[in-house]
């Protein structure tokens, strides 16, 4: 087991709780006992999650945060040490995306949702990192997509970001591979949330995407607690998705077999 015990001073903290894939590792977390604090922009939706959340008997912190804001991301940080809990469990959940090509972004907002996907998962990792080494025990998930495994017209910013958290989410790994503490790269497919409405993305698009790709928010949870547990550098939920994201690295593969180097 991989995942540290449910402990009365330990806590899971998921950003990006208000809704989606992070409500629902709040829920999977709490059912097994874990105590969770949880951290998004709208502090109602928390609320009422908390409340269901304790019907596990589970104990829960909620703390409003824009993770774009470094103010808010060390007031964060505060928060969770006045607390005097220890984060055993971190799930970088926060997340955005815009739909529209890059020569015609909004510079300002895509700029803000590269600041929450990359900076602020950098950010959260090397803060609580240290308190997990020191205590022999930890597991962190970083939320990539399976968007990180190849290029994506009109949503350029936000594969790139993914590409980036799966890169430093293994590298990560590979740096803390003499200590207990385990990172795992959770990179899931479509998921029937909606992400991609508010992303932008038209319903006819949406309808397009093969349906044996579509997973639910609770199964994608499922599956990366299980991950956490085995102490996986990687989760992709379903084989269809495991199956596209292979084939975008053999496409990059052969791009770079054609390399030619001067």
């Amino acid at each position: 087991m991989s995942l540290p015990p449910p402990s009365p001073r330990g806590t899971a903290l998921i950003t990006g709780a208000s809704s989606g894939i992070g409500a629902a590792m709040a829920r999977a977390l709490a059912s097994r006992g874990y105590g969770t604090t949880l951290v998004a922009r709208d502090v109602n939706r928390l609320r009422r999650l908390a409340d269901e959340l304790r019907t596990y008997g589970a104990r829960v912190e909620i703390v409003e945060a824009d993770l774009t804001s470094r103010t808010d991301r060390a007031e964060l940080q505060a928060c969770v040490k006045r607390t005097g809990l220890a984060v055993d469990i971190l799930v970088n959940g926060a997340g955005a995306a815009t739909r529209g090509s890059i020569a015609e972004c909004d510079l300002d907002v895509e700029l803000r949702h590269m600041e929450l996907n990359m900076i602020s998962v950098v950010d959260l990792c090397r803060t609580f990192v240290d308190g997990m080494i020191a205590r022999n025990s930890g597991a962190i998930l970083n939320i990539a997509s399976t968007a990180a495994f190849k290029p994506m017209d009109r949503q350029g910013t936000y594969a790139a970001s993914k590409a980036f958290v799966l890169s430093f989410t293994r590298t990560l790994r590979h740096e803390l591979q003499d200590t207990p503490v385990t990172v795992t790269a959770l990179c899931p497919g479509p998921v029937a949330t909606d992400f991609d409405r508010r992303a932008g993305f038209a319903a006819e698009e949406i309808a397009a995407i093969p349906s044996v790709m579509w997973k639910s928010a609770d199964d994608v949870a499922a599956v990366a607690v299980d991950a956490l547990e085995r102490g996986a550098e990687l989760c992709i939920p379903g084989r269809a998705n495991v199956a596209d994201a292979t084939m975008s690295l053999l496409k990059t593969k052969q791009l770079a077999s054609q390399a030619v180097s001067r």
